[in-house]
């Protein structure tokens, strides 16, 4: 029989630190060395620990350097794992890390089985995701940029007085303003400006997104999730690319715990005491069920405009969706007249969503 290894990495730009624990309960665990993070370094550490007498498992967390490393050993022939590092445990009263112990740690806990590992996509569904993500920073930007504009204008006393910014009328007033001091006036003229490139990408970005997920092979999946209130092509891109393979959720409440969207708890004996969510896992995903949560405030309707995005969808996936709709629209009316406050009333909407989320992906999955 082979002996088992188990190599934790610590892995950095320029470095991998190795440790390994020998198989069985009371192995040695020894700091093997540094290699430098090449794709040769990595050849060699695998062609030296692996044979006909030991079979190598690796694991390191998921960081900066992606998911090279993961699959050049998985193309090797070995078992790799990306860890979480959010789920590590820890000592509370270790007061001393380094890179030795980091990699003596992980090789200690994949032996022992106390890791959590996560989900690594393939190349394409990772392109997908850049992209997605490429396109919520670059709206981040734009809110960022108008924002600095606003508050430029507020220091200076100029107030909107229109009910929405950004619209029409609000632009032809930017455009009626003029500052005394040419300095100034420079400075409203690059804010504007700022204001205009970002939107600018933003659009390259929407349009980018909107030509590759025809081709994309999880493209049915988000046509799908659509069918559901308040979910646009956005929100639905953002959902597939960051929760990946629905199909390791074996429940909703599965779903709803991965996303963070479950009440803390910190109970003991008779006392049992539930808070806030936990807020782990994807936060990205978390922000776009609780963003599509508040179209659910309005009552229950199948407007034109939804009914042209869900025009070709199965009886199957329109059921689901009109089923959430009516079961959403009508809880969020209860907990409001119970006196719930409207950030936790959205919290609960968001949750049941996930539960429907994971409805329609199963329904495409059977499909």
């Amino acid at each position: 029989m082979k002996e088992m290894k188990f190599l934790g990495l610590d892995v950095h730009k320029e470095t991998i630190a190795v440790a390994i624990a020998d198989g069985g309960r009371d192995g040695e665990v020894r700091f093997y060395g540094t290699i430098p993070n090449t794709p040769e370094a990595v050849r060699r550490l695998f062609e030296r620990l692996s044979g006909s007498s030991s079979d190598p498992q690796f694991c390191y967390e998921a960081g900066g350097c992606g998911y090279g490393i993961y699959r050049q050993l998985w193309q090797l022939g070995a078992v790799c794992s990306v860890i979480s590092p959010a789920m590590m445990p820890k000592k509370r009263g270790d007061r001393i890390k380094n890179d030795r112990r980091d990699a003596v740690a992980l090789a200690r806990l994949l032996r022992a089985g106390e890791l959590t590992a996560i989900w690594v996509p393939d190349e394409d569904h990772e392109a997908m995701r850049d992209l997605v993500r490429a396109r919520r920073q670059a709206k981040e930007d734009l809110v960022a940029a108008r924002q600095m504009l606003l508050e430029f204008l507020l220091r200076h006393g100029r107030k909107y007085s229109g009910r929405t910014n950004w619209t029409r009328m609000h632009w032809r007033w930017l455009g009626e303003q003029a500052f005394s001091s040419p300095h100034q006036q420079f400075v409203f003229a690059e804010g504007i400006r700022r204001i205009d490139e970002a939107q600018a990408r933003c659009d390259r970005l929407d349009s980018m997104l909107q030509e590759a997920i025809p081709g994309w092979s999880l493209a049915p999946l988000v046509k799908a999730l659509q069918a559901l209130r308040g979910i646009g092509l956005v929100i639905a891109a953002t959902l597939v690319t960051e929760i990946g393979d629905f199909g390791r959720f074996r429940t909703p409440k599965h779903l709803m715990s991965w996303l963070g969207l479950v009440p803390s708890e910190a109970s003991t004996g008779t006392r049992t005491r539930r808070g806030a969510i936990t807020k782990t896992g994807n936060g990205q995903a978390r922000a776009m069920l609780v963003e599509a949560a508040w179209s659910y405030r309005l009552p229950a309707r199948e407007e034109k405009r939804y009914r042209m995005r869900v025009e070709g969808l199965p009886e199957e996936i329109r059921a689901i969706a009109w089923k959430a709709q009516a079961r959403l629209c009508q809880r969020y009316r209860r907990l409001a007249a119970a006196g719930k406050s409207q950030p936790k009333v959205i919290t609960a909407i968001a949750r049941e969503l996930a539960g429907f989320v994971w409805d329609v992906s199963r329904q495409v999955q059977s499909g």
